[in-house]
């Protein structure tokens, strides 16, 4: 059963349920109104306008999935926020690693980080940025799209916050032996943007383009691309980025 606590303001849920993790319970959720200095992946800032969005961290201890195989818990939580969307438009998808997209625009950020402890993870913070009733984007972020803009009218967000984390928490509390990992693998697969078979474009940190499909996602969370001229590439999550 989660437990929520409301910060009017901070500058990123994630920091600040961290500087706590260790005197609070397993399924703590920090939400705020305006978080000043929301992260992403690669660094990236998080748009969103005070009291329209949903911003908050959501505390797991001791998830029953090793180190190495941390990824399938992106994938979880990836899916349960797709699941949540879901109920209100069709067309969601995960661009890898996990954000969530409607079309070729940015609904949802996620940001997960984990505490380790030996060959254990003591605690993970899963922080997460829904658009849900912004109307229009000020930042440079270059495709972001709310719910609102999507279906037209807005959605309670205390009643979609509850909604969503238990979502999350009961997504992860499933990943419990090889063949529910195996069925999310599947289903995060399928979910995923752009894996159509076709060729898309890419981007390396250098600037250099490439044309290329999506082969696989590894259980580190390693991409698998196939490329146009017949090689195959992992990559990691800054090597690499889609070209939107």
């Amino acid at each position: 059963m989660a437990r929520y606590i409301n910060i009017h303001e901070t500058a990123s849920t994630n920091t600040y349920l961290a500087r706590m993790a260790t005197m609070l319970p397993s399924g703590t959720v920090i939400y705020t109104h305006h978080q000043s200095a929301g992260r992403g992946q690669r660094g990236n800032s998080w748009e969103a306008e005070p009291g329209k969005n949903l911003t908050f961290s959501l505390l797991v201890k001791n998830p029953q999935v090793a180190p190495s195989a941390q990824f399938y818990i992106s994938e979880a939580v990836s899916l349960a926020i797709v699941d949540f969307l879901s109920q209100y438009a069709t067309g969601f998808t995960i661009k890898w690693p996990n954000d969530i997209y409607h079309g070729d625009s940015k609904v949802c950020g996620i940001l997960i980080e984990h505490s380790l402890c030996g060959n254990a993870i003591k605690h993970t913070i899963i922080g997460v940025g829904i658009n849900v009733n912004q109307h229009e984007f000020h930042s440079d972020a270059p495709n972001p799209v709310s719910l609102w803009q999507i279906i037209g009218k807005e959605v309670p967000l205390e009643e979609a916050l509850r909604d969503v984390c238990t979502r999350i928490e009961n997504a992860v509390a499933s990943l419990a032996d090889a063949a529910s990992l195996a069925a999310l693998h599947s289903r995060y697969l399928q979910s995923l943007y752009c894996r159509d078979g076709k060729l898309h474009d890419f981007t390396l940190p250098s600037g250099e383009r490439f044309r290329a499909s999506i082969a696989d996602v590894r259980p580190t969370g390693m991409l698998m691309l196939d490329h146009e001229d017949g090689t195959s590439h992992a990559y990691a999550f800054k090597e690499v980025a889609f070209v939107v």
